[in-house]
């Protein structure tokens, strides 16, 4: 018998990550909103482009969205710690 047989049925989960992105002239916008079924984090975020490089929005967008999603990544970071104390302190003592 393998491990994992031995363990139990696998937990799976879905969550749902949405990005919209808006120009507007040399700035991007992005609202990102990410739905873990038992929460929702979003976060707005946005790249300016420097005047002095050419406009490709190409750029601006994959700026404006990798900002939203390190400023999720540091929320559910957060998010984490915080249901890690609340679990140690309602834990059996």
């Amino acid at each position: 018998m393998n491990e994992s047989a031995a363990s139990g049925p696998v937990r799976t989960r879905r969550w749902a990550l949405r990005l919209d992105l808006f120009e507007e002239g040399d700035v991007t916008k992005v609202h990102a909103v990410l739905d873990t079924g038992d929460n929702t984090l979003e976060s707005r975020t946005e790249a300016h482009r420097n005047p002095h490089d050419p406009p490709v929005p190409e750029i601006g967008d994959e700026y404006a969205a990798g900002r939203a999603l390190v400023e999720l990544g540091h929320m559910l970071l957060r998010a984490g710690m915080t249901d890690a104390t609340a679990n140690d302190r309602s834990g059996p003592a």
